[in-house]
């Protein structure tokens, strides 16, 4: 049977895409911009520090990492915990070695139950950026508006209150949004979000409370999704890292600015097997003279500048 002509008459086509959140734009065709102090590569740390409660809810799934055993699944969550107990200063010492600045991606609950954690990176240096409620506490298509926002301003509003400082980063539990995250978050006063991983530099997203950035943070690269998931070896990923940063660094020489951002979980490479691949890693990132290694705040600050003078 013949389809109606007006089957494939679809309102929205035309160039580029189908919404208004972001505009068409091919990487290599923008316009080159070069970080500061003539580096063509900025590199961003990010260090997720996360809850996951031991009674999850699992709605509207199971979090990527979350309990998997019948109540109560103390093997799974002790591991978890263990990166907040332990890992973490571990990965803070391998971060000063080679004087990496670091950003924390850490869950509310969190740094309002562990004071002594979040001093202790405060000490450190860093920026922080919010990293929802816990990781049992999604945001997903379908969830009620009035419930996400109450969700995302009281994950703002305490981590505001416990570190002290702005809070103009966000990266959600799971890397899940509903279709109102985006306007949720610039309510709340949030620069830039770390879920949308399209691109190898940031973009402007619109929402309907103003303008919002979005800052890349590699999925294939991070810990988690290679050794996790992936089910790949230490060694493999260290070898993934280093040939994304590599080939981002060439590209970066030939085509203008670029951004490689790396995700770590403390619970993961905190790990006294896994501890040396995190030194290699870093070891390779910091020893290139092209580099220019900043918090995402800072990374976010620089874009700005630089596309306003280009």
């Amino acid at each position: 049977m013949a389809l109606n002509d007006d089957y494939l008459d679809y309102p929205l086509r035309r160039h580029g895409y189908d919404h208004d959140r972001y505009a068409w734009s091919m990487l290599s065709e923008r316009t080159p911009i070069t970080w500061p102090e003539g580096k063509t590569l900025a590199v961003w740390i990010n260090i997720s520090l996360q809850f996951y409660p031991l009674n999850q809810r699992g709605e509207p799934f199971k979090v990527p990492n979350g309990m998997t055993m019948p109540y109560p699944d103390l093997r799974h969550f002790s591991l978890r915990d263990y990166g907040n107990r332990v890992g973490i200063y571990r990965v803070l010492k391998a971060l000063a070695a080679h004087s990496i600045t670091p950003t924390f991606a850490i869950n509310a609950q969190l740094a309002e139950q562990t004071p002594y954690l979040v001093q202790r990176l405060k000490e450190h240096g860093g920026e922080f950026i919010a990293h929802g409620w816990n990781m049992d506490h999604l945001h997903y298509g379908g969830q009620p508006i009035e419930e996400e926002a109450e969700l995302v301003k009281r994950s703002v509003d305490t981590l505001r209150r416990v570190t002290g400082q702005p809070i103009r980063g966000w990266l959600s539990p799971a890397k899940n949004q509903s279709f109102n995250t985006p306007d949720l978050l610039a309510e709340n006063g949030i620069a830039y979000c770390a879920d949308w991983v399209n691109d190898d530099m940031p973009y402007a997203c619109e929402t309907n409370t103003g303008s919002l950035t979005m800052m890349p943070l590699a999925t294939e690269i991070e810990d988690q999704f290679v050794m996790s998931q992936n089910l790949h070896s230490e060694d493999s990923w260290v070898t993934q890292v280093k040939d994304a940063f590599d080939f981002l660094l060439e590209e970066s020489r030939e085509q203008g600015g670029r951004l490689f951002a790396l995700n770590l979980h403390p619970w993961l490479v905190g790990q006294p097997h896994r501890i040396a691949c995190l030194e290699e890693v870093l070891a390779h990132i910091s020893g290139h003279p092209d580099v220019w290694q900043a918090s995402a705040g800072e990374i976010l600050d620089a874009f700005h500048q630089a596309a306003e003078q280009a």
